[in-house]
């Protein structure tokens, strides 16, 4: 081939390359119409319990839809398994360790954070929220007027009625559903079948705890229909067509060895994005997600700058389908004090690594209690980093009886180091980090985990044993309530046959 031809074949290729690389990194055209964005986002919903991803008891009917007709995220993971840290990092798009006090639950949200809502509403946008935004914690001794998620509105109704004409709107619902407590025998009296249940493998197969899953479920189909009330809402006063809804969750299911842990039942999400028009219907993307993801992703919608600051990275190009140099094969996850469970308001501090195929957990703390001290501490009973419930209380039982698997798996002491093979151990059950064969696995993810922490800024990595989150102010104004085993036991055991749906009464270990 002549030199020529080769320079002219050469220099085109470099125009293409140059084309789409600046076709991914720039930011999308603004639309003449500014987006809508309503962020739906339940409290404690675990990946998989919804029936596009296979689970076959719960119905989602929203979900799903939106799933058909938008985005459906198939790795997605919040940053921290906690309330108040995840919604703080979602908010900021930024880790909870970058976010100080913020990274605990039950803490003070600084607005020298800014948030995706505030920079909305700095671009002219009406914003707003009903029921939990960010939290539980203090955010007006931060600095914020109002809860960082917005203004409180009683519903999307009321939210519309105070919007221009016009104006873009950014809308948050805050469901408090699935988070306990539960009305006992909810879910069976809807007529779904506990023996049809998934139980998961930290949890002990028994009919009260496949009935405590089922009342979970009922919370989850009630935070669904809900959002279908709001997506019905915008389609009635036509503003659906040009509005991005998110519905996804904060943390994980509330059961030992889930919320507030940072194995997948308490760390992987659901999460479905739509937009009309601007994202392929029906896709799936299975690259790793984290939920800080999120507010690049609204501020690149809304055609605003996304700041230096911000950790999390933009997903408009995934979801138009394009393949992204940005998409990751690799998620981070954290988690410092849950609740105040410990002698001296310790934290239990891990940092993990989630790829496909392994999970990796440093816990800087070994010697401490994962789930709290073993002993009733103030008033939130044993191993209060774990919600009261029946599966809980039966777990303990059990553990005192002798019977130590699932009590050693939800309450028991960690080694520094954790490791699990996801393909052969989903449920995060057999810690493989000690042996030999995987020595170099564990090697490879302890690098990346500390590279992730050092450019993050992370002083646990400087400083492991920091009492920073220690130190944090624990701001809760209010008293947990004692959970009384017997009298759950009891309400199990007097469900009775109604009418024509057959309500069985469920055994509960004795």
């Amino acid at each position: 081939m002549r030199p020529l031809i080769q320079f002219k074949l050469f220099f085109l290729a470099f125009l293409l390359f140059l084309a789409a690389d600046l076709a991914e990194s720039e930011p999308a055209p603004k639309n003449q119409e500014p987006v809508n964005i309503v962020f739906m986002i339940a409290d404690d919903w675990s990946y998989p319990h919804a029936g596009v991803y296979g689970d076959e008891v719960v119905r989602t009917p929203t979900f799903d839809k939106l799933a058909r007709e938008g985005v459906l995220f198939e790795n997605a993971f919040c940053a921290a398994p906690s309330c108040s840290p995840s919604r703080a990092a979602i908010l900021s798009g930024r880790y909870p360790h970058q976010l100080e006090d913020a990274g605990n639950l039950w803490s003070i949200i600084s607005n020298r954070h800014p948030n995706w809502v505030s920079r909305l509403q700095q671009a002219g946008y009406h914003t707003g929220k009903s029921r939990k935004g960010w939290g539980p914690g203090d955010y007006e001794r931060g600095g914020y007027e109002h809860n960082p998620a917005g203004k409180d509105y009683t519903d999307i109704d009321a939210f519309l009625k105070e919007r221009s004409p016009g104006q873009p709107f950014c809308y948050w619902f805050g469901s408090n559903d699935p988070h306990r407590d539960y009305d006992t025998n909810s879910g069976i009296k809807t007529g779904m079948d506990p023996m049809a249940v998934e139980v998961p493998g930290f949890l002990p197969d028994l009919k009260c705890v496949r009935n405590d899953i089922l009342d979970y479920y009922f919370e989850v189909e009630r935070f669904d229909r809900e959002c279908g009330n709001i997506i019905n809402s915008l389609k009635e006063k036509g503003l659906l067509d040009n509005t991005m809804v998110v519905m996804t969750s904060d943390n994980g299911m509330p059961f030992p060895r889930a919320k507030a842990n940072l194995y997948d039942y308490g760390t992987r999400m659901p999460l479905v994005i739509y937009w009309k028009g601007k994202v392929i219907s029906g896709i799936k993307v299975a690259s790793m997600v984290n939920l800080i993801d999120l507010a690049p992703t609204f501020l690149e919608a809304a055609g605003l700058e996304i700041p230096d600051e911000i950790s999390g990275r933009s997903l408009l190009s995934e979801m138009a389908g394009k393949t992204s140099s940005k998409q990751r094969d690799t998620v981070f996850l954290e988690r410092e004090r849950h609740a105040n469970v410990r002698k001296g308001n310790q934290s239990y501090p891990c940092r993990a690594v989630r790829t496909k195929d392994y999970l990796y957990i440093r816990n800087f703390e070994p010697d401490r209690w994962p789930a709290g001290d073993p002993e009733t501490f103030q008033s939130v009973g044993q191993f209060g980093d774990i919600d009261n419930s029946i599966s809980k209380f039966l777990i303990m039982r059990a553990g005192a009886s002798g019977k130590g698997d699932y009590y050693n798996l939800a309450f028991g002491k960690r080694p520094g180091e954790e490791l699990y093979i996801l393909s052969e151990d989903p449920y995060n059950l057999r810690n493989m980090a000690a042996k030999p064969e995987y020595e170099a696995i564990v090697k490879k993810l302890r690098s990346s985990l500390v590279h992730w922490m050092r450019t993050t800024a992370d002083r646990r990595l400087e400083d492991p044993q920091t009492t920073f989150w220690d130190e944090v102010e624990y701001t809760p104004d209010y008293q947990f309530e004692n959970f009384d085993l017997q009298k759950e036991i009891s309400e199990y055991r007097m469900l009775k046959k109604k009418g024509s749906n057959s309500y069985e009464a469920i055994p509960c270990m004795e």
